[in-house]
């Protein structure tokens, strides 16, 4: 376990463009009118964009659990929305695995996904780099890690600019929308390397559940 000091949640965090918070019910709405025009954008990287795009009363009660899961420690998952919260431009969030709880971890995956509308706007490294603050300053990890499939040019090239290293490409370990294996390029940044990369740079606002100020 860490012995960093961990002053997490955050539950709000402001970028220069963006404001990434948690999901409320109220936001099911604005979700879904991202994920409907992004699912063919999505699918070939998110197995779970495949399929029929969920129904408003569906994704009300998807967003409820996703907000009962931060609000217990267990997942942060975060919705990427404009700086006045009229648009959702995408998702992300501060995952832990093997059935940690985030509140807990020693480390943290960071995943994204953006609009199709608004790609190559830079929003994916600007919100990973965010969140790599969080990860380090808030909830005191040891190390974040960004997952990625190798033929996901664009996504790799998040990790890279924000002084990740590239530590392995694993084979199979992940699956397809269509079922099929597919492999896993695995980025990593160490507590000690941290403070000499881009993603310390970042200029973000956290705030916690009730409007304190964490950073």
């Amino acid at each position: 376990m860490t012995d960093q000091p961990r002053k997490g949640p955050a539950y709000r965090v402001v970028t220069r463009l963006l404001f990434i918070r948690f999901w409320e019910p109220a936001d099911a709405p604005l979700h879904l009118d991202a994920l409907d025009p992004s699912q063919e954008h999505l699918r070939p990287w998110m197995p779970c964009a495949a399929g029929e795009p969920p129904t408003l009363e569906q994704e009300v009660g998807n967003v409820r659990h996703l907000r009962a899961q931060f609000d217990l420690g267990r997942d942060y998952v975060y919705g990427i929305l404009n700086r006045d919260e009229t648009a959702v431009l995408g998702g992300s969030g501060l995952h832990a695995r093997a059935g940690v709880p985030a509140a807990e971890a020693e480390a943290l995956e960071i995943g994204y996904w953006i609009h199709v509308d608004h790609i190559n706007q830079g929003l994916a490294t600007e919100t990973s780099a965010a969140l790599t603050k969080v990860a380090f300053e808030i909830n005191g990890v040891e190390r974040v890690e960004i997952h990625n499939d190798p033929k996901n040019a664009r996504s790799a090239a998040v990790p890279r600019k924000l002084g990740y290293v590239q530590e392995a490409i694993l084979r199979q370990r992940t699956r397809n929308a269509d079922g099929t294996p597919s492999d896993s390029m695995i980025w990593t940044i160490l507590r000690d390397e941290y403070p000499g990369s881009p993603a310390a740079q970042a200029e973000i606002e956290a705030f916690d559940a009730v409007g304190n100020r964490l950073l």
